[in-house]
């Protein structure tokens, strides 16, 4: 059976996870037990575990609310020196009961062909009953692949989640239609793993300063690599952009903007002040991407990052529902716009109607 006949539509926007017999019960003998274990994926960079990790690692934790036997994996996947250097810090993150790392040069840098067959070993015994990651691009192309050659349903870009042990169910809500709609599914008993991402602006990230019942360091062990699949796809190179700004998905003030601002050199000269002022990072719409004012990194969109900072300001952004989905979640949402009658006002908190080459710089040096 296909993961997507599993899908049942149930009434209100809701669906229910059901599976025949899955290829991953009959991997291992292990008999499950009541308790949750969650294994997650920690994905990491120089060092330091990605913000949006340690969302999914919020979200595993809430598993075991009011169930004291609930465990929580964390798994750090790399090169051995890239392994060596992050591995300190994720031994002393709350809500870890172990830790797993697997180090091999096939894994740097991570590629879903190859981190899939070390996933796939891993979660084969049985041991585990949740998989969660953030909802990234490495997790996007990996966890479907994980889904499928377990023979299991996936459940993509959660908000919120709640577990019953009474019947060993978990349910999740997701946005759905571009964020105009909220789907509750349910996963049942029946899916002997739920295998889940995670949207990180949904759970505050859990870092080792959160608790302070912290007990020091959790006990790690080594996995064997899965050397498959090495020859399948070929790393050519990482392009990185750099930017003295805060990063765009984790910052607390975002300037964005968008086609309007005619060209890229207009997009810096009239954003790059404000947000220096404001100590904001700088966002752009989908079509000021597509224009090449901006860095596709910068997007901010239902195909670009989802943000929800405390401040977001859309200067020349008329409002399209792909853009209002990667960011109507945000605290304080300021709109710029010479359009009375742009989408961007409907979801504003403030609104300005004017011209942005006269509003913008006035702003700006109001701010200084």
């Amino acid at each position: 059976m296909s993961t997507l006949s599993r899908l049942r539509p149930v009434t209100r926007a809701s669906s229910l996870l059901s599976s025949s017999k899955a290829n991953y019960q009959t991997i291992g003998n292990a008999r499950r037990l009541a308790s949750t274990h969650a294994l997650v994926f920690l994905e990491h960079s120089n060092g330091v575990v990605e913000p949006a990790s340690l969302s999914a690692l919020a979200a595993a934790s809430q598993l075991s609310s009011g169930n004291d036997e609930g465990k929580v994996t964390g798994i750090v996947i790399g090169s051995k020196q890239e392994v060596e250097k992050v591995l300190p810090a994720v031994k002393k993150l709350p809500g870890l009961s172990s830790v797993l790392h697997s180090s091999s040069d096939l894994y740097s840098p991570p590629l879903p062909e190859t981190l899939t067959p070390l996933f796939k070993s891993v979660l084969a015994d049985n041991k585990y009953t949740h998989f969660f990651s953030a909802h990234s691009s490495a997790a996007k192309s990996v966890l479907p692949r994980v889904a499928a050659v377990l023979d299991l349903p996936a459940v993509s870009d959660i908000t919120s989640l709640t577990h019953s042990s009474s019947d060993d169910s978990t349910t999740f809500t997701r946005p759905i239609y571009a964020g105009n709609a909220i789907a509750t599914v349910r996963a049942g008993k029946e899916i002997p793993l739920k295998i889940v991402t995670v949207r990180a602006t949904s759970f505050t990230p859990l870092t080792s300063s959160s608790s302070s019942s912290s007990s020091g360091d959790v006990e790690a062990k080594e996995v064997q690599a899965v050397e498959e699949n090495g020859d399948l796809t070929k790393h050519l190179e990482t392009t990185l952009s750099t930017s003295d700004r805060p990063d765009l998905g984790v910052a607390k003030k975002v300037v964005s903007g968008g086609r309007a601002l005619k060209n890229k050199e207009t997009f810096d000269k009239t954003l790059e002040p404000l947000a220096e002022v404001l100590g904001a990072a700088v966002g752009a719409s989908r079509a000021a991407v597509d224009a090449g004012y901006a860095d596709n990194s910068l997007q901010v969109g239902q195909t670009g990052k989802i943000v929800a900072p405390e401040l977001y300001m859309a200067i020349g952004i008329s409002g399209a529902i792909q853009h209002l989905a990667g960011m109507k979640d945000s605290k304080m949402i300021v709109a710029i716009n010479k359009d009375p009658d742009a989408p961007i006002f409907q979801v504003a908190d403030v609104g300005l109607v004017g011209d942005l080459f006269d509003i913008v710089p006035e702003l700006t040096e109001k701010l200084k």
